[in-house]
């Protein structure tokens, strides 16, 4: 099953300062129907503006994960980490049992990202944060493991989740595969170009909620990048 879900068809909240696109549902946007995917709770597609950003808040019990497009955010938390992460670079931040943190967008240009909200594996523990770059070459031709809740995944930054993220980057006409596990649920998002999954055509910033399909084929209808969370 790959349910397309559009871009033009996603939550919208315009704030001035955030552009947010929500695939879920999120704050005042709620949709029955979209409480989830799995163990996948949120994907917010977010423009911050210059000289912007969120405020000191807490979270618990939540691993999220942070994808930035283009620009870069800057990262600020009570346990006292302190990072910058660019354009096609990851952070990862366990909850735990609570932690306060602030993102800002410091740079003279829109910072766009994905934010995404996992539920942990069980309640607690304490908070950690963490960030890593992905040079893009690396992901070119093939699905490279960012984020990942398995002790196989050595290059991955960790969470504590029964989930992976990874990212691809493909020329038009390349192909590339994923396989799922059983029970498996896979949600997908075009970042950039336009690519065809098992056949079904996602347009730029499109999502895909998979299940019951073995193998998913990516194929570029134009040079392409993917990001995808494979969950229980």
């Amino acid at each position: 099953m790959i349910d397309r879900r559009p871009f033009e068809k996603l939550g919208h909240a315009n704030h001035g300062w955030l552009n947010a696109r929500h695939h879920f549902s999120f704050a005042n946007w709620y949709d029955p129907n979209r409480m989830g995917w799995g163990d996948l709770r949120v994907w917010n597609d977010d423009e911050i503006g210059p000289k912007s950003g969120f405020p000191p808040h807490g979270h618990e019990n939540m691993e999220i994960i942070t994808y930035v497009r283009s620009g870069a955010i800057t990262h600020k938390d009570s346990m006292g980490n302190e990072g910058r992460t660019g354009a096609g670079d990851v952070q990862v931040m366990s909850a735990g049992n609570g932690v306060r943190h602030a993102e800002y967008n410091l740079e003279d240009e829109t910072t766009t990202l994905f934010q995404i909200w996992i539920m942990p594996r069980g309640a607690g523990g304490a908070p950690d944060w963490g960030a890593k770059r992905f040079p893009e070459a690396d992901r070119s031709g093939k699905f490279v493991v960012l984020a990942s809740g398995y002790d196989a995944d050595t290059d991955a930054l960790k969470i504590r989740a029964d989930a992976r993220m990874a990212g691809i980057s493909l020329k038009a006409c390349e192909e590339a595969n994923w396989t799922l596990g059983q029970h498996r649920h896979v949600y997908l998002v075009a970042s950039k170009g336009e690519i065809e999954v098992n056949g079904v055509k996602l347009s730029l910033r499109d999502g895909a909620a998979i299940k019951d399909e073995p193998t998913i084929l990516v194929k570029a209808l134009s040079d392409a990048e993917v990001v995808l969370v494979d969950t229980l």
